[in-house]
């Protein structure tokens, strides 16, 4: 039995687990202590101070985010000596920072506005000390802009203890401290694989997306554009969190009527391309399983993940499915299928993801995912960036009725919906690869042993018509470079690994909103998976409209037109190291 103790918070009495830090045991008491470098999801820093509270028989004031409570303890949050070392603190803040909060793409939206407004710091009190420094801003993806920096060390955390990249980190001292990459080179320089967790961590805007969103506001203003978007998996449990919703909600219906309202001339969902994935990566498991050929498969719908073994494991990228994410797949059936149908030229659509991932930026421009000069994607966009395009218009999210997707895109299974889950992804090319091992439908869908974010690595072993079938779920790149250390060395005897570069799969994206934790995140897996048990199919190549395409269009499963549309292949990405060898052979 856990050991419990008594203190007082502002003379509330609270009881809580020994161990437990003073910032959490005020959490219970609904008091809020001022922070910037604390994250309930990460390693305590305790950096800023901004936290500092008085502690009865303490002489010194003691950070709430690192202090262990103890029995007895009398603490106060709110006395003058705290309240002006807190006030003090931001107005130090203040002066290195760059003022220009409505230019901003966090205005509104910002650890540290929302600080200067609880304790009504209208303007910096001390002389403005802040340097120009220039944005780094060399890819499709990522922005950095270090004079908005804090310190506060939490995007560090991210790369290191999530990715285990550590292409950010600090530099100098004291006045002259900054955090950024290696001799501050672009990310495309560096080790980012532009998976960024960074910027779902930065509690103001020094680290955010490139945004997308004017681009698309410009294209659904063109008459002469036919513009159509597709949404991922994750959004319509992700979205509701902005607009008042309770965490995790289905919005589905709600999004799609937003993106109508919008202008939008089609709306298609993501899982209908994710539905294609599986159905195309499990073929080929098959195949490579029978043929003991280049084992383990590795998943490679995750951008992240893909350009981290372009850039750290460039000799094991023949492991990879050559099968292109949903997103991809999608809108190459868009852009030729789908246009023939509607008599449009692929130069004549304008092709929308919604995504969790701001990767997925990056994917989109991939040499490889065009043709003859037309890429299959034209833009893609954010959950915060959707987010910021229905606030902008003027649309009340919570009280709109529940539209549908369109035809006959719009149409998914269960398997489908799961994709944006750590461990959907194996679990619905399980439901479609046991099947054709089987050579029969079998009964058991739910794999639940890979299901979950308890674990960085879930392992089992499958019994499939009397084969035996061993597999990995893996989540974040730690714990993907375990495996592919033992791929390397012949150690691992894994015959399919999934593999996903954020925290809980796309529900963890580097897109989603700020707020996001490993809490929120639980809660949207399981709202996921409630989608699947209630949809009509729950089997990929069950998919009705997927059978009628590859009956009238693609000719077959893994066909010859099939892999030109829907598979790729992968290239060696340079690491900061061969820039900096470059630098010293200058």
């Amino acid at each position: 039995m856990e050991e419990m103790i008594n203190l007082t918070i502002n003379n509330l009495p609270v009881t809580v687990k020994k161990g437990t830090k003073i910032m959490e045991a005020a959490r219970k008491l609904h008091i809020d202590i001022p922070h910037l470098c604390y994250h309930p999801d990460q390693a305590i820093k305790a950096r800023c101070r901004l936290c500092s509270v008085e502690v009865v028989g303490k002489k010194r004031l003691l950070a709430a985010c690192a202090t262990e409570c103890w029995e007895g303890m009398q603490v106060y949050t709110d006395t003058k000596i705290v309240r002006d070392t807190q006030k003090g603190i931001l107005q130090l803040i203040m002066a290195d920072h760059e003022e220009n909060c409505l230019t901003c793409p966090r205005n509104g939206n910002c650890d540290l506005q929302d600080l200067c407004s609880r304790f009504n710091i209208l303007r910096p009190h001390l002389p403005h000390v802040s340097k120009p420094l220039p944005k780094l801003c060399d890819n499709p993806s990522l922005v950095s802009d270090p004079e908005k920096c804090v310190k506060c060390g939490r995007c560090i955390r991210a790369c290191k203890d999530i990715q285990g990249i550590e292409a950010l980190g600090f530099s100098q001292r004291s006045i002259n401290l900054s955090v950024g990459t290696a001799y501050k080179d672009g990310f495309l320089k560096t080790d980012c694989i532009l998976c960024g967790q960074c910027t779902v961590v930065c509690p103001v805007g020094a680290l955010v997306e490139k945004d997308d969103t004017d681009k698309v506001m410009q294209a659904l203003l063109d008459p002469e554009k036919v513009v159509i978007v597709q949404t991922a998996p994750s959004i319509r449990v992700t979205l509701g969190d902005a607009f008042g919703l309770p965490d995790a909600s289905i919005v589905t219906g709600k999004m799609v009527t937003a993106l109508k309202m919008m202008g939008f001339n089609k709306v298609f969902d993501t899982n209908y391309g994710a539905d294609m994935t599986i159905t195309e990566e499990a073929h080929e498991f098959v195949e490579r399983f029978k043929k003991k050929d280049c084992l383990p498969m590795f998943t490679s719908c995750c951008p992240g993940w893909v350009n981290f073994v372009e850039k750290h494991y460039p000799d094991l990228k023949e492991h990879l499915s050559s099968a292109k994410s949903p997103m991809s797949m999608f809108s190459a059936i868009l852009k030729s299928e789908y246009a023939q149908r509607i008599g449009k030229k692929p130069s004549e659509i304008y092709s929308v993801a919604i995504m969790p991932c701001i990767a997925k930026k990056y994917e989109r421009q991939r040499p490889q995912l065009q043709r003859n000069g037309v890429y299959d994607t034209d833009a893609v966009l954010t959950t915060r960036e959707l987010i910021k395009m229905i606030k902008s218009i003027g649309i009340e999210f919570d009280k709109l009725p529940a539209g549908k997707f369109d035809d006959p895109m719009g149409d998914s299974t269960g398997a489908g919906a799961i994709f944006g889950a750590t461990g959907g992804v194996m679990e619905a090319a399980l439901r479609t690869a046991d099947d054709w091992l089987a050579q029969k439908p079998l009964s058991e869908i739910e794999y639940k042993t890979v299901r979950g974010m308890d674990n960085g690595i879930k392992e089992a072993t499958l019994e499939i018509a009397g084969q035996t079938i061993k597999i990995a779920v893996v989540q974040t790149l730690k714990y993907a470079r375990i495996v592919l250390d033992k791929v390397r060395s012949g150690q691992c005897d894994y015959d399919f690994v999934e593999v996903m570069a954020c925290p809980g799969g796309c529900i963890g994206g580097g897109g989603q909103p700020v707020t996001s934790t490993r809490h929120t995140e639980k809660e949207r897996i399981n709202s996921l998976y409630a989608i699947d048990r209630t949809s009509k199919f729950r089997k990929s190549h069950e998919n009705p409209y997927l059978i009628e395409l590859y009956k009238n269009y693609l000719d077959d499963i893994g066909s010859k037109k099939a892999h030109e549309l829907l598979h790729t292949s992968f290239e060696k990405q340079p690491r900061w190291y061969d820039e900096a060898l470059k630098k010293q052979e200058k």
